[in-house]
């Protein structure tokens, strides 16, 4: 069995991967001739190119190191035929969830105009509003919106929760579909996106949909980039000579990374830009699920693999 690593720090991940699989034969793809790749079962990456999918002609299955896979959908090499297996979770729930929450806390006790406030070396203590209160939209049910949603509402929230099909999930209050999508963000005092890149999300948060949002809403959107259109949540912020209908936004993930230093969005006083760290991949519970998804195929076990129609 050969498989072949291809993502940054790639040598800790063979490491790691053949301390768990000593019959394989494991290579990084700097290492790696194309004679090699040419024999590869296995291919665990993250963003192969082209040349190296192209060399990759004998693979059981591609390992994908994360859990977005539109950029490895987007590859013209991609063998037709070949199941995708995607992270799910691998601790990256948590992680999210982190960030989320001190987005939800960021504008629920109001440390955005204290930071305004400070500026203007003003005192003035807000009233705080009750959890109880102030609704959560997470867009995006599937294993880390799940989490996070649950996540979010053992803190207090009321929690809307928002997917394509519908789901039932305990202590959320589930909507799928264009009406139910409606629902959630009339609901949402902070709107979180985690869904797909795919052709039925992008641009799904545009101004008809942020105009839907309670006057004063915030967005949190630790998910894909394309989700939003960008001019038009400009738009909804409007600045500090001219408030928008939102108050703020708090953004991880963008068409293009990194951000581009002539983005408006970097200087926008109602902004707040992290470079895609919400949700670092954890190492050891990566492998873990890349090692027990190969050693299941290994065994003519059924992995569950990405619907490349649905887009994950």
């Amino acid at each position: 069995m050969r498989i072949l690593v291809h993502i940054d720090n790639a040598e800790r991940w063979r490491d790691e991967m053949a301390s768990r699989l000593p019959e394989a034969e494991i290579k990084t793809s700097q290492e790696a001739s194309s004679d090699w790749r040419a024999s590869v079962d296995y291919l665990a990456a993250w963003k192969p190119d082209q040349a190296l999918l192209g060399d990759c002609s004998n693979l059981k299955a591609i390992l994908n190191l994360g859990a977005g896979v539109d950029a490895l959908l987007a590859n013209p090499a991609l063998p037709a035929d070949i199941p995708i297996i995607k992270l799910r979770d691998a601790g990256m729930a948590d992680l999210i969830a982190d960030y989320v929450r001190y987005g939800l806390l960021h504008f629920q006790r109001d440390f955005d105009h204290y930071a305004r406030l400070q500026r203007q070396r003003r005192w003035q203590p807000h009233d705080v509003v009750d959890k109880r209160d102030w609704g959560v939209g997470v867009l995006g049910l599937g294993a880390i919106g799940t989490s996070v949603a649950q996540s979010i509402a053992r803190d207090g929230f009321p929690v809307y929760g928002w997917s394509r099909s519908p789901k039932q999930v305990e202590d959320i209050h589930c909507h799928h579909g264009d009406e139910g999508l409606d629902v959630v963000l009339r609901n949402s005092t902070s709107l979180v996106l985690l869904l797909p890149d795919t052709p039925a999300t992008h641009h799904l948060i545009n101004a008809e949909r942020l105009a839907l949002l309670p006057q004063g809403a915030s967005l949190i959107n630790p998910g894909r980039g394309t989700l939003i259109d960008e001019a038009a949540l400009l738009e909804a912020l409007g600045d500090d000579n001219q408030p928008g209908h939102l108050r703020g936004a708090i953004l991880d993930a963008f068409p293009q990374e990194p951000l581009s230093e002539a983005s408006p969005l970097w200087s926008h006083p109602s902004i707040i830009v992290t470079p895609h760290m919400a949700g670092p991949t954890p190492l050891y519970e990566a492998i873990d699920q890349v090692v027990n998804s190969i050693q299941a195929l290994q065994a003519g076990e059924a992995v569950e693999s990405i619907d490349r129609q649905a887009g994950y």
